[in-house]
Order: structure tokens, then C-alpha cells, then sequence
């Protein structure tokens, strides 16, 4: 008889999950219950297996509202019919037709009207509905004629009195306005939840007609879906028996190019494999993601396969990944296994400018009713929570922003911060939107729309209205195509070689970076900022402490720098035990069996695995549930739990101590959600080596495309600090030889046009364009002329030297761009035949500070290009220490003078702290820890240069300044504002740093780790 139930899907609406509207369901012993949320069908397939678990027949259906206006309820006669909704809210979603009022186009689908909006005919198939507290109208004659095609309708929207209080505050939210100035027609009706099915019934006692229709339609539903067929597209050529042919055919390519003819255990491995994935009908996942690489490649692109996917010699032979499976001892059945339930996914990266290139393909090629991206909900956060509920209640923003930004315990103790903290306690975990998965991409067999809506968000590809872990159950598989500015950073840095230098670099010849004497050197020394995953100052920090010459070394440094390992003191231990490998001994003979290449430490996925199979004795279906929730795919804290109870009672059946159990699966559970498959870390390593190449050999060129890529993990001046190091001379802006981007003449770096914030993007790329058609600019008159421009934006090029060719002082083009341009009205003329001769003025000579240059370049680019921040401090003193000598310095006190590149707050057991990294006055970087202590004393201070008294520490190679003392170092004057001291010091207090938050527990100390060194 609940043909109308709202779950919290129904967004900014229901108020219910789906899991508490079945436990409503039983606890009111309704044995049939229908999911109709508002135009999505987000919840049903989690309803209908819940509904069976309890015994409850599920049905499925639709609500059609529109601005709030409810046309009708749709029911699904079987899986037709939820694809005929589908595609009717899928057209409005997509394409903007209009959803019809009444007698939409549907032949397998109840459909169910509110007194309010009764067509002029019903069909066989439509009905209306009627509520118990509207059956007195049915005397009059409109209603009475209709008593044969009425239900019962008694819609549930919330479960309590309290949670209909949270409905209208939902309505409110979703209004924008306060919840007092809500209409009735906002919001539903105060009886809207669960009743007892008989009083239901007792009310239409006198209406048995309608009691009989609602059962016909009750018995008329008939939703089953099957789960365990796979529903992604089945073949990549007309048949399986040619999938198999093609992929194999491929794969004995791929196999010749790869290996040496000889091979015979690469040639094995490859039949190993394709025996599998035909067995597993897994050959048109392979064809489909090579055909997309085959594209890629016939663009140019530059793509990285990577994840799990790189343990499968057939991915590598067919050109889908880069990493030999052999040489890492990579197993394939970590990707593909006969006992795998599920099958897994590629994951494959491109550049961030080439990623929808990419995707319009896929498309394209296999249909646009075929392919859509996994959805996502977006939840209501903590923050945004409490500023929602405030502006419903109608806080001021003062004290919303309160809300939103201080702890719980500082927010004041009255009647309504009261209610914001209940209500917002309730709808956290509500879904608040529906998103875009960021990269999971569904290709299936038949339409899309058989499965779910489509919507379409601003990004302009459609999403299914469920997110990833759905797809998976109901069988549809994701390609995932994620994009990274590391890779248009290698292929950015190939194109400008070739353009500038005429050189052609194959960068996916493997050989080229990943054994290479001199980048290994820069490895060892951490000298790689720019280079993809292994730039920050924590990477750069364990590179040097490794001393990482290899590519194995830095497949694992890959991983270990991950939060798990780090968090469970492995990465602590591992770094030791590198570096001593004759002071430890395995402490138990498993460990150095299946661990021996990473010193007896868990480093990646698999060897988590191997532990719990090898010294915990789980069975192989525990291992994948361990595997899943360490790849963040398990929902089931559960299942993890009894994972952990049979990993326990196994260790005391084989005999293991409670202590050294209790150590083992401390540091499996350590790696939940953080740690990598090896395969993972292999491929990051491939990329991390392929641009540490490019910046050994193309150093100018490789900063110059990390630039124009937004950098990495530092703001653009350290990149261009970076350049300057590696022997390029860096020029302002140019309006005559500077682009868009910025770009580089042999040794000579122009920065782009794009760095001038004040600068409008479209006058940014319009300069270029006009001088690359019609010739370089001549004078500042002839560019006023060409390009449609205001005064306040040409005196901003002015100030930044853009027109320096001419010759002239800044403040002469000041006073001639007030000639030009003095009513500041932009005039654009073409440029005619005859030029009228220029005009001169005579203007006296004005004397220019120098450091006057500095000081309009922070002011317009956020740093300074001409001088280096050292040149702008009013001491001469440069410290008594260099980076160079730090080694030197072990264990003593150093004085240093060095310029704020970026800091990482950290918490510890004692309070927040610091790691810095600077640069010294010839532009070496070093890092420095300060402490709670010493931090309340001398705090940071913003972006510029400091005075730092510290002890020098040396931890296996690296050296860290641990500081006692600092103080910020004034600049000089600013010479512009000679007259005005406050406005003087205004440039240094806007220079920038990098500030990164980690909100994480404190690393153990090595005391604190306990990992046995000795044999138990």
C-alpha cells in the first residue's frame, strides 16, 4: 500500500536512507514497499537487494516533479519500464525536452497521478491517487467518475516529528530562503511516514474499488535484476571467438617488440594469461582500452597505464602499460584470477590538456547512448552543514562564518546554535548533490539508460545517477581515464625540444631514463623538483636518505612516502635497514621468504597479502577483502572485522606468539586506503624517471613546459627559480616576444602574458595572436592602435617592462599613455596604409631607483624577476653556513640566511609543528623542523627572507636545520613610496609561500616502532 516512499536520495527532500526505510518497512510488518524518489533511481538498486534480504517485494519506480510541482509517480512493471523513465528523464536532463503533465509515452510502466493534475484521458496503464484525508471530496461529481482508476496513495517523506522539522530545513536549504518563509506547497504533509497498514486500509473500507486497484498494481510489479551477469559491452569485434584471436594476435606482436626472441618465460607468462582473460570473457575490456591507446598514440599523446593492471604482461606487450611484469616480479593474479569475482580496472592517465580530447573519443566511438561516467555524492560536509542550517534559522553571515570556521566548543550556547548543531548533526551523511566521478567512465552492452538516468553537469559528459560501488555491483566495470599536469609537463618539454633544439626524444624508450648514470645522481641528491611524484620536500628528503640511485629503490620509495606506511613506522624502518642491511635480522622466517627484497617491511598491497596468507594463514577470499579495503573499494567494516577476528584464532592455530601477531596485523591495518600495488608504484617510478631525464638533459626546456603545466607541488616562482639554476636567463613579459605561455629562446626565458593576474585572458592571448598575423609591435602608440586595451591595464604592461624595446623609461610611457589614452576610452583601429608619423615628446630624465623594477614585479607577478629577494634586505650579512657545508655540520649550531619556499604543518603529541624549506642566498635548498616550543616563541611570519639560528642534524645522508631561532629580515624601503612609510613596507608582507596542511596522527618516533629487529 506505500506506493510513494522518499529516501534521502530524493535530494534536499527525503530524509530517510535506504537502509532505514526497509528496517521501517519490517518494523511495521509491510511485506511490499515501493522506492520512488524524486526523477532519480540513486537508490533502488540498493532497495531491491535489502528488500530481499528482509523479504519484502521491492518496487521500483520514479517520482516526475517539476519545480516542486508533482506530475506523477511512475512504477515499474519490470526492467522495461525503469528504462522507459530513464530515458524520459534523461532527454529533459540531457537534451531539455520537456517532460510531458500527463500521459507520458510509456507502455510498461504504471503511472500514478495526484488528484491536482488529472488528465483529460487515463490510459489502461495510469492511475490516480488518492489520500486518506482527501476522501471526502470523492461526493463530488469531478473526483466520483474517476473511483474506478484510483489507488491508494500515502506517500512517506520522514520517519518522526523531529525529522519532518529536518524536511523543512532541507526545503529551505533547497529554497535558499528561511525556513519561515516557506509556503505549504514547499514541503510535504505532516503525515507523511510509516502508519499501520491496517488503519490504512480501515479508512478506504467504504472504497473497495480502490483498495482492489492499489493490489493489482501491487501485483502488476514485477523488478528483478540480476546482479552476477557483467553488463559492460561484450565484444570488441562481432563475436568472443575474434576478441580472443585479435587480443592474442596482439599480444605475439607486442610480445616480439618487448622481448628477445628466445624469451620462452615471457612467452609462457603471455599463455598464461590470455588463457585467463578468455576464460574470464575479459578479452574486450583489454580491446577496448588498447583501441583508446591506439588513439592516443595516433594523437601524440602521452598516457601512463597504471595500478594493478601493470602486473599483466599482455597489458605491457599491447602497449596499454609501460612496466615489465617480469622485472619487478610483478604476479598477474594480483590484477586477474579464476577465483576474482568482480574484474578490475585500468587505470590510465593523460595530460590535463588532452584528457577530453580522449573522452569525446570514447564517446564518440562507442555511442553516447552507451557510455557515461560513474556519479558521486556529494555529501553535506561539517562545514557547510552548520553555515546551511545558521542561514535557513537566518544568522547573520558574522556569525555563520563563526560556525563554519571554529570547533563546536567555541561556538555559543544559545536556543538557535543549539538547534544549527542538532538539525546539522542529522544531515551529516546526507547526500546534499549529485557529482561527476572524477574519472570512472561505463561503456555497456545495451543502453545505458536500461540501467539509469543520465544528467549532465557542467562538465559536459553525462553521469549515471549512481556512483562507482553500485556500477560494480549491478555489473557494469569502469574504464578509468584520470588526467595529471606531470604528463603534459614530459610531453609539453618533447614538443619544445623538437621545435627549438630539431631533437626527437623517444621518452618511452624505457632504456633512455630508467638506468642513466647522471640521473641517477640527481636522484641520489634529490636534485628533482618539476619531476612528477617526486618533487616535495618529504620525496626529496627520502630520496637522499635512501640514497636512490635505482629504479627498484625508487619503485619502493614510491610507496613507503605513502600515509600508511609511514603512519605504522615502516618507512622509519625501512630507511634503516636500507642503509644497515648487516644490523637486523629477520624476525620471522616468512618475512625474509616473502619480503626479502624490501628487508622483511610491508611496502606494497601485495605484500600485505602475502603476510596475511603466508604467516596469518587466511584463506585467498580474506585476502581480497584485505585487499579491497586497503584499496579503499570495501564498504564492509564488517567483513574487515571478521577478517581480523580469523586472522587472530589463525595466528594461535599456527602457533604465533600474541604479541607478534598483535605487531604483524598492526601493521597491516596501518595501510588501509593508502598503500599502493607494487605495479602502482612501478608506474609512478616509470613517469618520475621519464621527466627526471627531460630535466637532466632539457633542464631549461622541461621548467619552462612545468610552468606552463601549473607546476606541481610549488607556486610558479620556485619553478622559475628552478630555470634560473639550470642556466636560463629570465626575462618579464614582452608584448613583442613573450606568448600566452611562457616560452624560451635558446637560453632566454620569456615569461608568459599569462602570469599577469591583472591582465584579462582574453587581451593575454589576443597580443600574441595579433603580432604572430600583422607583425611585431613598433612603438607603444602603434600597439594602443592594435589592440583594444584600457589605461589602467596598458600602465599594469608598463610597469611590468612589456614595452622596454622601445627604448623609453617607464614613467615617459606613463605620460604617453595618458597622451594616448587620456579619457581612458578604449579605441581598437586596424592599422591603415599611411601611418601618420609618430609624435615625439620631449620629457625630462627622470633617476630611477633600480630596485624600483623588483618592487613592480612583486607587486604585478607575486615575486620578483630582475633581483633575487636577497638583493631587496637592508643587511648585507648572508649567514654563516651555505647549504653546500651543511654535512659538515653535524650536531652544531648554524646561523642562515635563506628565502621561504613552502612549509608543512604537522601534528605531534605535543602540538603543531613545522618542516620549512628555503633556499640560500645562491639558491640551494635546505629544510629546517621547528618544534611547538619554538614556534610560540618565533612564529612564521609569511613569504620572504629570515634569520635562522639552528642545530644541523644529519638522518642517513640528509641534513635537516632543527631551529631555535629566527626572525624575519626587513626588505628595503619600498623607492616608489619614498613618502609614505606604511605603503612602503607593503611588498614584503605580500610575498608568497607554500603552505601544505596535514591533518594526520603524528608519525611514531623510532622508539616508538618496535618492529623487532631480532629473530622471535
Amino acid at each position: 500500500m506505500f506506493l510513494n516512499c522518499h529516501s534521502y536520495h530524493s535530494l534536499r527532500y527525503g530524509t530517510i536512507s535506504i537502509k532505514e526505510l526497509v528496517e521501517q518497512a519490517v518494523h511495521f510488518n509491510i511485506k511490499t514497499l515501493a522506492l520512488t524518489d524524486i526523477n532519480t533511481i540513486t537508490g533502488i538498486y540498493d532497495f531491491y537487494k535489502l528488500c530481499q534480504d528482509h523479504h519484502i517485494k521491492p518496487i521500483v519506480g520514479v517520482e516526475i516533479r517539476l519545480q516542486d510541482e508533482l506530475y506523477y509517480i511512475c512504477l515499474a512493471k519490470n526492467q522495461k519500464s525503469i528504462a522507459e523513465v530513464n530515458r524520459l528523464l534523461t532527454a529533459y536532463n540531457c537534451e531539455g525536452i520537456e517532460i510531458p503533465k500527463t500521459n507520458p509515452d510509456f507502455t510498461d510502466t504504471f503511472v500514478i497521478y495526484p488528484l491536482e493534475n488529472i488528465p483529460e484521458k487515463l490510459a489502461d496503464h495510469e492511475f490516480i491517487g488518492i489520500r486518506q484525508n482527501q476522501l471526502n471530496l470523492l461526493i463530488k461529481p469531478e473526483f466520483k467518475q474517476f473511483i474506478h482508476k484510483m489507488v491508494i496513495l500515502h506517500p512517506v517523506t520522514f520517519t518522526t516529528p523531529e525529522e519532518y522539522e529536518l524536511h523543512k530545513i532541507v526545503r529551505a536549504i533547497d529554497h535558499n530562503t528561511l525556513i519561515s518563509k516557506l509556503t505549504e506547497a514547499d514541503y510535504c504533509k505532516d503525515n507523511e511516514m510509516f502508519t499501520d497498514k491496517k488503519e490504512l486500509l480501515a479508512q478506504f473500507y467504504h472504497e473497495p474499488q480502490i483498495i482492489e486497484n492499489t493490489k493489482y498494481i501491487v501485483n502488476g510489479c514485477h523488478f528483478d535484476f540480476d546482479f552476477s551477469t557483467p553488463k559492460n559491452k561484450k565484444h570488441f569485434t562481432d563475436s568472443k571467438e575474434n576478441d580472443s584471436k585479435l587480443l592474442k594476435k596482439l599480444a605475439y606482436q607486442g610480445l616480439s617488440k618487448r622481448y628477445s626472441e628466445d624469451n620462452l618465460q615471457a612467452k609462457a607468462r603471455v599463455d598464461k594469461e590470455l588463457g585467463v582473460i578468455d576464460q574470464l570473457n575479459f578479452c574486450a575490456y583489454f580491446l577496448i582500452t588498447w583501441d583508446i591507446i591506439q588513439y592516443s598514440n595516433r594523437m601524440g599523446f602521452m598516457h601512463v597505464g597504471r595500478g594493478s593492471g601493470a602486473n599483466s604482461i599482455v597489458s605491457y606487450c599491447i602497449g596499454i602499460t609501460d612496466i615489465c611484469p617480469l622485472e619487478l616480479d610483478l604476479y598477474f593474479e594480483r590484477f586477474l584470477n579464476l577465483n576474482r569475482k568482480t574484474p578490475p580496472d585500468f587505470d590510465i592517465d593523460w595530460s590535463w590538456q588532452t584528457r577530453d580530447i580522449i573522452l569525446e573519443y570514447i564517446f564518440d566511438k562507442y555511442g553516447k547512448n552507451h557510455v557515461a561516467f560513474c556519479g558521486t555524492n556529494v555529501e553535506f560536509k561539517y562545514r557547510s552543514i552548520f553555515r546551511e542550517v545558521g542561514k535557513v534559522f537566518g544568522l547573520p553571515k558574522e556569525e555563520l562564518d563563526m560556525l563554519a570556521t571554529k570547533p563546536i566548543q567555541e561556538h555559543d550556547n544559545n536556543s538557535v546554535s543549539r538547534q544549527v548543531h542538532y538539525y546539522g548533526k542529522l544531515l551529516e551523511k546526507f547526500p546534499n548533490q549529485r557529482s561527476m566521478h572524477s574519472c570512472g567512465i561505463l561503456i555497456s552492452e545495451e543502453p545505458i539508460t536500461n540501467y539509469s538516468a543520465l544528467e549532465m553537469p557542467p562538465k559536459g559528459f553525462p553521469i549515471v545517477q549512481f556512483d562507482m560501488y553500485t556500477a560494480e555491483e549491478i555489473g557494469l566495470e569502469k574504464f578509468d581515464i584520470l588526467s595529471q599536469s606531470g604528463l603534459g609537463t614530459i610531453n609539453d618539454t618533447i614538443k619544445l625540444v623538437k621545435e627549438k633544439r630539431g631533437i626527437d626524444i623517444n621518452i618511452r624508450d624505457t632504456s633512455l631514463s630508467k638506468d642513466e648514470a647522471r640521473c641517477n645522481e640527481f636522484l641520489s641528491s634529490g636534485k628533482t623538483i618539476g619531476c612528477f611524484y617526486i618533487e616535495s620536500p618529504a620525496m626529496r628528503g627520502l630520496l637522499r636518505r635512501l640514497k636512490c640511485d635505482n629504479y627498484k629503490v625508487l619503485v619502493a620509495a614510491s610507496s613507503i612516502i605513502r600515509p600508511g606506511v609511514a603512519q605504522s613506522g615502516m618507512m622509519r624502518e625501512y630507511i634503516f635497514r636500507h642503509n644497515n642491511p648487516t644490523k637486523f635480522e629477520y624476525f620471522h622466517g616468512v618475512f625474509e621468504k616473502e619480503l626479502g627484497e624490501t628487508y622483511g617491511i610491508m611496502v606494497y598491497q601485495e605484500d600485505v597479502i602475502k603476510i596475511a596468507l603466508h604467516f596469518g594463514g587466511l584463506s585467498a577470499p580474506d585476502g581480497d577483502v584485505l585487499r579491497r579495503a586497503m584499496s579503499g573499494k570495501g564498504r564492509s567494516l564488517s567483513a574487515l572485522q571478521k577478517v581480523k577476528d580469523n586472522f587472530f584464532e589463525s595466528c594461535k592455530k599456527l602457533g604465533h606468539p600474541e604479541q607478534l601477531s598483535m605487531e604483524v596485523y598492526r601493521q597491516i591495518e596501518s595501510f588501509a586506503g593508502y598503500s599502493f600495488c607494487k605495479a602502482h608504484s612501478a608506474s609512478y617510478a616509470v613517469e618520475s624517471y621519464q621527466s627526471l631525464y627531460l630535466k637532466v638533459y632539457y633542464p631549461i626546456e622541461f621548467m619552462v613546459s612545468a610552468i606552463n603545466n601549473g607546476g606541481g607541488f610549488y607556486r610558479t616562482e620556485v619553478y622559475i627559480h628552478e630555470a634560473r639554476m639550470s642556466g636560463a636567463a629570465i626575462h618579464n613579459p614582452c608584448v613583442n616576444l613573450s606568448e600566452y605561455q611562457t616560452t624560451v629562446y635558446g637560453s632566454d626565458v620569456y615569461l608568459g602574458l599569462m602570469h599577469i593576474e591583472r591582465l584579462e585572458l582574453k587581451l593575454a592571448k589576443l597580443i600574441p595572436e595579433e603580432r604572430n598575423q600583422n607583425g611585431e609591435y613598433t612603438s607603444l602608440e602603434n600597439f594602443v592602435k592594435r589592440i583594444p586595451i584600457g589605461i589602467e591595464t596598458l600602465q599594469i604592461l608598463i610597469f611590468i617592462g612589456a614595452f622596454r624595446f622601445t627604448g623609453k623609461q617607464k614613467h615617459e610611457l606613463l605620460i604617453e599613455s595618458r597622451f594616448l589614452l587620456g579619457n581612458n576610452k578604449i579605441t581598437f583601429r586596424h592599422p591603415t596604409l599611411l601611418e601618420e608619423p609618430q609624435k615625439n615628446y620631449q620629457l625630462p630624465s627622470i633617476e630611477r631607483n633600480p630596485f624600483e623594477d623588483a618592487f613592480d614585479e612583486i607587486e604585478i607577478l607575486g615575486f620578483t624577476v630582475s633581483f633575487s629577494p636577497f638583493d631587496l634586505l637592508q643587511t648585507r650579512y648572508r649567514g654563516s653556513v651555505l647549504v653546500k657545508n651543511l654535512l659538515k655540520f653535524h650536531k652544531h649550531q648554524v646561523k642562515m640566511l635563506a628565502y621561504l619556499i613552502s612549509r608543512k604543518h604537522v601534528p605531534t603529541k605535543k602540538g603543531t609543528m613545522y618542516f620549512g624549506t628555503w633556499i640560500d642566498a645562491v639558491g640551494e635548498y635546505f629544510d629546517t623542523a621547528h618544534f611547538p616550543n619554538c614556534l610560540k616563541e618565533y612564529p612564521f611570519q609569511g613569504g620572504g627572507c629570515y634569520l635562522l639560528l639552528g642545530t644541523v642534524e644529519v638522518d642517513f645522508h640528509f641534513p635537516t636545520v632543527t631551529i631555535h631561532k629566527m626572525a624575519k629580515m626587513p626588505f628595503i624601503p619600498d623607492p616608489r613610496y619614498s613618502m609614505d612609510k606604511e605603503k612602503a613596507l607593503e611588498a614584503q608582507r605580500n610575498l608568497h609561500e607554500d603552505i601544505s596542511m596535514t591533518w594526520r596522527k603524528p608519525y611514531p618516533q623510532e622508539h616508538e616502532i618496535g618492529l623487532p629487529r631480532q629473530k622471535m
